[in-house]
């Protein structure tokens, strides 16, 4: 088992792009997710092309700064937690990588001292 097979069966939608936008790998959860979009045919392109200006800006800031971004959505009857965060390269910013994932309406929550 190489690093990435491991990602392929998981229900967490993984998706990795380097620091210009460019999309270097998606795992079959996430292909799926963005089938309507193109599916694994992502592979490749430019994650900034399917974004608005805003949300690009935003992306690129997250670069830069080493910063994560965390929020969840509501779509077609589905809520999702989106987690968004830089990966490294030689402590060098090389990307993003976003887990999406499917979480239930009634998420419990707990506090642990």
């Amino acid at each position: 088992m190489n690093d990435i097979s491991m990602l392929e069966g998981t229900a967490c939608a993984i998706t990795v792009c380097d620091v210009n936008g460019k999309i270097l790998y998606m795992n079959k959860k996430a292909c799926t997710t963005f089938a309507d979009d193109g599916g694994a045919a992502l592979i490749g392109k430019n994650l900034f092309d399917c974004h608005s200006e805003a949300s690009k800006v935003k992306l690129l800031e997250m670069i830069r700064n080493g910063r994560t971004n965390a929020y969840t959505i509501e779509k077609n009857g589905v809520k999702k937690v989106i987690y968004q965060t830089p990966w490294y390269d030689n402590n060098i910013p090389g990307g993003l990588i976003e887990f999406s994932f499917e979480i239930p309406f009634d998420l419990p929550h707990f506090i642990r001292d």
